[in-house]
């Protein structure tokens, strides 16, 4: 589940992230298969600054037996549409690994624009080379 996020953490990383989520500033959601009652994932959205600018980012992972069935997309516009109603920022980003197809295919189905491979560092102290892909709240349907 972390191969395109530097790997797996361990306690202490997973137990700090976690206190970040629960910012309140923070918007996370678990991904749940109402049809069989099973939690398969999370997508979530928070307040960061990047390149001086207050902005939205997005995140989401499913689970790897339910990975291919649209429900990763699903969710995220389902996010992406909570961040539009708050109208609180313009953009939104997402920053998938440039090597995480899936990810990025799904940036690009929800409308959002590629701007830049650019590094970014998550966990802290990892360096990875992603995409930033940036949708405008403000813009029209």
């Amino acid at each position: 589940m972390m191969e395109y996020l530097g790997g797996p953490e361990d306690q202490q990383s997973i137990a700090e992230r976690q206190s970040g989520y629960e910012r309140e500033d923070s918007r996370q959601f678990k991904i749940v298969d109402e049809t069989i009652g099973l939690e398969v994932g999370w997508v979530g959205y928070w307040e960061v600054t990047w390149r001086a600018e207050q902005v939205f980012e997005i995140g989401w992972s499913v689970l790897p037996g339910f990975q291919v069935q649209g429900i990763g997309s699903m969710a995220a516009g389902l996010a992406i549409a909570l961040a539009k109603a708050e109208q609180r920022r313009r953009f939104l980003h997402a920053f998938p690994s440039v090597d995480n197809a899936p990810s990025n295919a799904i940036c690009r189905k929800l409308g959002f624009t590629l701007l830049e491979e650019c590094e970014f560092e998550y966990p802290s102290g990892n360096f990875l080379q992603v995409n930033d892909w940036a949708v405008d709240l403000f813009a029209s349907s």
